[in-house]
């Protein structure tokens, strides 16, 4: 059984601005923002949140299937993806479209400013899951064009699947009623903490009312590592300290990919959030989304320096 990622599939554009945002934003002229960054790097690399999950779950050694739409120069990135054993079946090359694009700039607080391009993703909602594997065991619902997560939902409750709700970037496009809906039954619900804060926001509920229609509540802090909070209590995950921080972008979808992962060997929710901890750890010293590797020998060892543990074997048992 494999683990089901929808979400884009695109090219990332990754910009960094050697200084800090909050200083050229004046808090009492919001109202009228227009800034320009003079960027000191940029580079084109391969992205989108289906792809980045896949990828993450074939490093720790997981099967996974990419359910997404990409143009006709997303073909080099289907067969990328297929080549490291991940079901692109479900990946669809819409000719005449171009690969949906992302414009991310990075300043030295790993504060992001993105602009997205929807392109092909957005006729993502011409897909369901009968368009990829059988059965699958975990459905994870990334931000996507907005009827394909709607679409997503129903069709993971209807078939009594577990999902994992990941809206991200499409919140600014998502009204309170979808949230809830997105939530409702949902096996995990995950976000940053500002993310987390406009869900809140959004649908009236605090973290205890969220708790009530999710199983599991996640939130990533970014270097304060995450907070994992179910029906029955908190855990608190520490972050891995990284060699050198290169670029965020991605970490965020690597620390989902190891917490399923790990959740889904057996591991205890602590041991599984240490394991999406060090996943992306591993993503933030590369440039881009899906450049880092290990093995599970180094990942085992990294994993004994950054949190005073042996990694549980569990989680490489099926390998």
């Amino acid at each position: 059984m494999a683990v089901v990622a929808t979400g884009s599939v695109a090219f990332d554009y990754i910009l960094t601005f050697k200084g800090h945002f909050a200083d050229h934003i004046l808090p009492d002229k919001k109202h009228i923002l227009n800034l320009s960054f003079l960027v000191d790097t940029f580079q084109k690399r391969r992205g989108g949140v289906a792809g980045n999950y896949a990828y993450n779950f074939w490093l720790l050694g997981y099967p996974s299937a990419v359910l997404a739409t990409a143009g006709e120069d997303g073909a080099e990135y289907r067969n990328w993806l297929s080549a490291r054993g991940i079901d692109v079946r479900g990946l669809r090359i819409l000719p005449d479209e171009h690969t949906a694009t992302g414009f991310t700039t990075t300043d030295l607080d790993d504060n992001q400013l993105t602009g997205y391009y929807g392109v092909a993703m957005v006729k993502a909602g011409q897909l369901g899951l009968a368009d990829t594997v059988a059965d699958p065991e975990v459905v994870i619902v990334g931000p996507n064009a907005p009827d394909a997560m709607v679409r997503l939902v129903k069709e993971a409750r209807e078939r009594r699947l577990r999902w994992v709700y990941d809206p991200a970037h499409q919140l600014p496009h998502s009204s309170a009623q979808t949230l809830l809906d997105g939530t409702t039954g949902a096996w995990i619900l995950i976000g940053n903490d500002y993310e987390l804060q406009l869900i809140q926001d959004r649908t009236g509920k605090d973290l205890a009312g969220l708790l009530e229609l999710a199983e599991i509540v996640v939130t990533t802090l970014g270097r304060e590592g995450s907070r994992i909070d179910t029906r029955d209590g908190s855990h608190t995950i520490p972050a891995a300290a990284p060699v050198e921080l290169v670029d965020p972008t991605g970490a965020g979808d690597a620390y989902r990919s190891g917490l399923v992962a790990g959740l889904l060997r057996g591991l205890p929710i602590d041991e599984a959030g240490r394991v999406g901890a060090l996943a992306a750890t591993y993503c933030v010293e590369q440039t881009g989304t899906v450049e880092h590797s290990y093995t599970r020998e180094a990942f085992g060892a990294r994993y004994r320096e950054a949190f005073g543990a042996d990694l549980p074997p569990a989680l490489f048992a099926a390998d």
